[in-house]
C-alpha cells in the first residue's frame, strides 16, 4: 500500500490554478481593496477577523510605533544603505534587528509584564482606581526591592508626559477594548512616585503593549507588532535618505573624529555582584 503523501494545513494563503485564498477569503473579490492592511494583519495573526473599534486601536498602536526620528534603528538602516545601496533588504533587516530591550522590546516586555501581574492575582480584578493603585504600588515597591525596573516607565525626551500615551488609552476607551492591562498601566503611573520619589512618564512603548494586549493579541508576537510599524518608519527613513543624505555624514562624523587611545582590557564583574540601583527604562 503506497504511503500518504505529507498534509501541511494552513488557514493561511493557499493558491490554485485559477484562485487565491486567504483566511477562507477569496484574496481578489473579498480582500484587495476591501480589508484595510492593519485589519488584515491583526486577523493574519489571530485568524479572527477584528471589530472596528479593535482595528482602530491597532492601528493607532502601529501609527505610535512607526517612527520616532534618528533612533540606533534609523541611523543603522541609513549606515547599511550607505555601504550596500543595492540592498534595500539588507538595510531594512539591519534596523529591524536593532528592535530590542531599549527600543521597539518595551511594547513586548510591558504586555507580558503586566499579563504576568494580572495573571498572579486571586479572586477577581480591582474594580475601581483605588483597587488598581494597591495593586500596582505592590507591585512597584517588588521591582524596586528586587533592584528591577518597571517595564514601560520613562523617557530621555518626553519627560514631562509621553503624548502618545493619553491619546491611545483615549482611543481604546472611546472603543470600548480598554482591559485590564491598561487599567494597570495606568495606576503604575499614578503611583510609582511614592516609591521611586520622582515622577518618570508612562512612555508610548509601554502603552502600545498594554494595549495590543488587552485586544487579546499573543504576547509572543508583541514585539513582531512593533516591528511591523517600524518596518514602515523604516522606509521612510530610507526613502528620506535618498532624497537628502545624512549617513554618509554621519560615517565621516566618527571616521574623522576618532582617537587612538591605550587599550582597555576588559575585566568581568565579579560573580557574586549583586543588582544595581535601576534606572529610568527610556524607550523610543
Amino acid at each position: 500500500m503506497s504511503e500518504q503523501p505529507p498534509r501541511y494545513p494552513t488557514a493561511l494563503g493557499a493558491s490554485s490554478p485559477h484562485r487565491i485564498t486567504l483566511l477562507g477569503q477569496d484574496l481578489a473579490d473579498d480582500v484587495m481593496g476591501e480589508v484595510g492592511f492593519g485589519e488584515l494583519a491583526f486577523w493574519l495573526a489571530t485568524q479572527r477577523r477584528p471589530g472596528p473599534g479593535e482595528t482602530r486601536v491597532f492601528e493607532a498602536v502601529l501609527a505610535a510605533l512607526a517612527d520616532h526620528g534618528f533612533t540606533p534603528t534609523a541611523i543603522t538602516a541609513r549606515l547599511t544603505l550607505l555601504s550596500a545601496p543595492d540592498s534595500v533588504q539588507g538595510a531594512l533587516a539591519a534596523g529591524l534587528l536593532g528592535g530590542g530591550s531599549r527600543f521597539l522590546g518595551v511594547t513586548e516586555d510591558c504586555g507580558r509584564f503586566l499579563h504576568d501581574v494580572l495573571a498572579a492575582q486571586e479572586g477577581p480584578l480591582p474594580a475601581d482606581d483605588a483597587g488598581w493603585d494597591a495593586l500596582a504600588l505592590r507591585m512597584v515597591e517588588r521591582q524596586r526591592a528586587a533592584g528591577a525596573y518597571v517595564p514601560g516607565l520613562g523617557h530621555h525626551v518626553h519627560k514631562d508626559g509621553d503624548p502618545r500615551t493619553p491619546r491611545l488609552m483615549a482611543i481604546a476607551a472611546e472603543e470600548g477594548v480598554a482591559g485590564p492591562h491598561l487599567a494597570l498601566f495606568a495606576a503604575i503611573g499614578r503611583v510609582h512616585p511614592r516609591v521611586l520619589g520622582r515622577t518618570l512618564p508612562l512612555n508610548g512603548a509601554g502603552v502600545c503593549g498594554a494595549a495590543l494586549a488587552d485586544l487579546g493579541l499573543p504576547l509572543e508576537l508583541l514585539r513582531g507588532f512593533a516591528l511591523l510599524a517600524r518596518t514602515a518608519g523604516l522606509i521612510g527613513q530610507l526613502a528620506e535618505e535618498l532624497r537628502h543624505p545624512v549617513a554618509n555624514d554621519i560615517f565621516l562624523s566618527v571616521d574623522l573624529n576618532n582617537r587612538p587611545v591605550p587599550p582597555d582590557p576588559y575585566n568581568p564583574p565579579p560573580r557574586t555582584a549583586q543588582p544595581g540601583t535601576p534606572t529610568d527604562h527610556e524607550e523610543r
